[in-house]
């Protein structure tokens, strides 16, 4: 097994890392962003027999562009990735199993849910003897189910949060306090915590909640796939909520809970939101992730404007040192961490096993 990360590895994204194993070379997925439109650099990469693909979020599938650049490889995804995604590459890809085992060019490749987005997975390439790919993964969603994953060798790992460690019910009470002061605008990721949010805060506030479109067309989708997509019971409950929840409608006097895509407020719904009641200080603006360079959500954070209150989607430090602890590797990887923070991550986990530099060797 060798890895290298193309991107991904003392950045926050986009996530390209380059496996070879059993003959095979692989890039586990292609992303672009989230800052100013990045792209991993693909000079000198070659052409890979696959892509796989953990997840449907821009950071992990914004570059399908390259592919020609690398031979036009199969790209491989889960039925709900391809359901919600926009590329041609993508919808059309092969299948990726949401729980279960495949052979791609050879090799074994395993997948298990991984709690982030819908139809998201961890994989492990070669066995034991190989690698564990997290991509971006969490155990404290209410909405997606997470497996834990087995044993490998190597191990790359979503340290997105570095040394950070407060449990995602600080946030649910947050927001549920803020909710009754007044309206309260969440832009958020449709494929991801939006709708985790919206069912997380109805059990907490009897506010309106009302979700955008784009928000109800994701719930959709969602309610149409295989129901191991969700912990049991979602399904209903994200159905009752798609018949209480009103939708978004922008000219109306904004009350309650709005949740909007996109999460950085650059286009869409939430971005409509913004423009209108931009100057209406009776509307609270939270964000719940990442504010990349260069977005609305960056600068009205930056001008006062908004809020942040982080809303979990990647594990904490406590989450991280019981997956080492579970998978074992011999060498692990700390993915999508800026590198001033990983020294801070290092003494937290203090683990001699985390890797230095983005290329691991056998």
């Amino acid at each position: 097994m060798r890895l290298r990360a193309v991107s991904g590895y003392g950045i926050k994204g986009p996530a390209c890392f380059l496996a070879e194993t059993g003959g095979a070379r692989f890039l586990l997925d292609l992303g672009k962003g989230p800052d100013r439109g990045r792209l991993p650099d693909l000079a000198g990469i070659g052409t890979v027999d696959a892509v796989l693909i953990s997840h449907g979020h821009a950071d992990h599938v914004g570059g399908l562009d390259l592919l020609a650049g690398i031979g036009d490889p199969s790209v491989y995804a889960t039925s709900a990735v391809r359901a919600l995604a926009t590329h041609p590459a993508l919808q059309a890809a092969r299948d990726l199993p949401l729980q279960g085992e495949t052979a791609i060019a050879g090799v074994r490749v395993e997948t298990g849910r991984n709690g982030h987005a819908p139809g998201g997975v961890w994989l492990r390439l070669g066995g034991e003897d190989g690698l564990v790919y997290m991509g971006d993964h969490s155990g404290e969603s209410c909405l997606y189910p997470f497996d834990p994953p087995p044993g490998a060798r190597v191990l790359v790992f979503d340290a997105s949060y570095g040394d950070y460690d407060r449990p995602l019910d600080d946030a649910r009470d947050e927001l549920a306090r803020r909710a009754a002061d007044g309206p309260l605008l969440l832009p958020t990721q449709p494929a991801g915590r939006g709708l985790e949010m919206a069912l997380a805060l109805r059990e907490r506030t009897d506010v309106p909640i009302r979700l955008c479109p784009v928000h109800l067309a994701t719930l959709r989708t969602v309610c149409g796939h295989d129901e191991a997509l969700l912990m049991p019971g979602k399904r209903e409950a994200l159905l009752r909520l798609a018949e209480t929840c009103g939708e978004i409608d922008p000219a109306a006097r904004p009350d309650g809970i709005l949740i909007a895509a996109p999460a950085d407020g650059g286009h869409g719904p939430s971005a409509d939101m913004l423009r209108r009641h931009a100057d209406d200080r009776s509307m609270r603006i939270v964000f719940t992730g990442h504010g990349a360079e260069g977005t609305p959500a960056k600068a009205l954070v930056e001008a006062g404007r908004a809020d942040v209150v982080r809303w979990n989607v990647h594990p904490r430090v406590s989450d991280n040192a019981a997956l080492l602890a579970r998978v074992g590797p011999e060498r692990a990887l700390p993915a999508f961490l800026p590198a001033e923070r990983l020294a801070g991550l290092r003494d937290r986990l203090s683990d001699q096993r985390l890797a230095t530099s983005g290329e691991l060797e056998p």
